[in-house]
């Protein structure tokens, strides 16, 4: 778990001391000899924050099934020690990333930590308390929340796994910004489960936002939400031709609403704390480094695309897509007549006769060859170049299982795949 004194039943402060200062000044020392670049910084914070979100989980567990317990006194919260979980995350997460571990081979150096962890538990008494089946406690950590951290640090090293890497991003996101709060807080919005069921609805949207955001983050820009993980090229696709902060927007509306409803002053709290962040810190941290990195782009983005309050309508420099439609189909045709008579925004529509390829479905294709969706995924790429509202029913289209029953029942009603004659290549209208 952590350092630990030789001495059993030892003096609990001392315990409580070596289990924090231990990995830190062993992280400290593994900085020094080998000072980070920002890939591994990246990869240090995010296998800390797995540890940080998955070990209170696994301890929570381990007090119910009786694998072990712990005593102390004070510094602790429902009964969980801060100080030894802290350390446990940075021997766990920050320093076999510090210390170069990712050199190693996987197998090795969890069997490296895990061996270590067996070696120390033992020791941590009177502090903690094993039971008969911490063996099983300690094969559940490892599997929750060391390997996965290493897996994350070592794809974020080696920039692989970009996808997963996000999600990742996403899900520690949900757990430390917005789970973890709420279990302390425990907000009860009126009417019981119906209040819950009506909140869970309108709470949706906003995370949404920030879900649809870090895909757009993912496909178009080749990159992550994390500022050392960032993105490769500027991003002005999706929810950020409306607005440029959907992520920071996302949590902003989700801690306002949720504090609306449940009538829970301390969620609008975090709803200003949020707001404050996302308006101060992070916009004069993120500008400037978006300056030095996109130049000009990045200029004009920003003075036509608002910061928090989206627009209608999206942004006529964002970037540019294709739509194939078929012209042979009478109902495709009328279909793609609906969509120019709504005057979308930076799409180019082209008869699906006159693509390099024969196509079966409605096709949607990026000028940067990024992104290409078919069927029902064209339509809520599509969406995103008419409208906010529009955009909205687009990205709840995207969500994967809804994305699958939609084309499922879009293909029962007559709109599934046909062939579509090619014709002579000429200048797209």
């Amino acid at each position: 778990m952590t350092v630990l004194t030789i001495l059993p039943e030892a003096d609990p402060a001392l315990i409580r001391a070596a289990c924090l200062f231990g990995p830190l000044l062993a992280t400290g020392a593994a900085a020094l000899r080998r000072p980070p670049g920002r890939r591994t910084l990246a990869a240090a914070i995010l296998a800390t924050a797995w540890n940080v979100a998955w070990l209170p989980a696994v301890n929570l567990l381990a007090i119910d099934r009786a694998w072990w317990t712990f005593h102390v006194d004070g510094g602790s919260v429902a009964g969980l020690p801060l100080d030894l979980l802290l350390g446990w995350a940075i021997l766990w997460g920050t320093l076999p990333v510090l210390a170069g571990a990712d050199r190693i081979a996987l197998p090795l150096l969890t069997a490296g930590l895990a061996w270590f962890d067996l070696a120390a538990m033992p020791l941590a008494a009177p502090v903690v308390r094993l039971g008969d089946g911490w063996l099983v406690g300690e094969a559940v950590a490892v599997a929750v929340a060391l390997v996965p951290g290493l897996l994350l640090a070592r794809w974020t090293v080696h920039q692989r796994r970009l996808a997963l890497r996000a999600g990742a991003q996403m899900l520690l996101s949900g757990a430390l910004m917005l789970a973890l709060p709420l279990a302390l807080v425990r907000p009860a919005p009126p009417g019981g489960r119906t209040g819950w069921a009506v909140s869970g609805q309108l709470l949706a949207v906003p995370l949404l936002l920030g879900a649809v955001a870090v895909r757009e983050f993912v496909q178009r820009g080749g990159g992550t939400p994390l500022p050392y993980d960032p993105p490769r090229r500027l991003v002005t696709s999706g929810p950020y031709a409306y607005v440029r902060n959907p992520m920071q927007l996302s949590v902003f509306l989700f801690y306002a609403l949720l504090g609306l409803l449940a009538r829970d002053a301390r969620l609008l709290a975090g709803a200003a704390a949020a707001f404050a962040y996302g308006a101060g810190l992070a916009a004069w941290h993120e500008g400037g480094r978006m300056r030095e990195t996109y130049g000009e782009p990045w200029t004009a983005y920003r003075a036509a695309v608002p910061a928090w309050l989206p627009s209608l309508r999206p942004w006529p420099g964002s970037a540019r897509a294709r739509l194939y439609v078929a012209e042979t189909c009478g109902p495709c045709s009328q279909f793609g007549r609906w969509i120019a008579r709504r005057r979308p925004v930076a799409l180019e529509l082209v008869p699906a006769e006159r693509h390099p390829q024969r196509l079966r479905r409605m096709t949607y294709e990026t000028d940067d060859g990024a992104v290409r969706a078919e069927g029902i995924a064209a339509l809520g790429r599509m969406l995103n170049h008419l409208h906010l509202g529009w955009a909205v029913l687009g990205w709840l289209l995207m969500v994967p299982g809804l994305r699958w029953f939609a084309q499922l029942c879009a293909d029962a009603l007559g709109a599934g795949p046909r062939d579509i004659p090619q014709s002579p290549r000429t200048a797209p209208r």
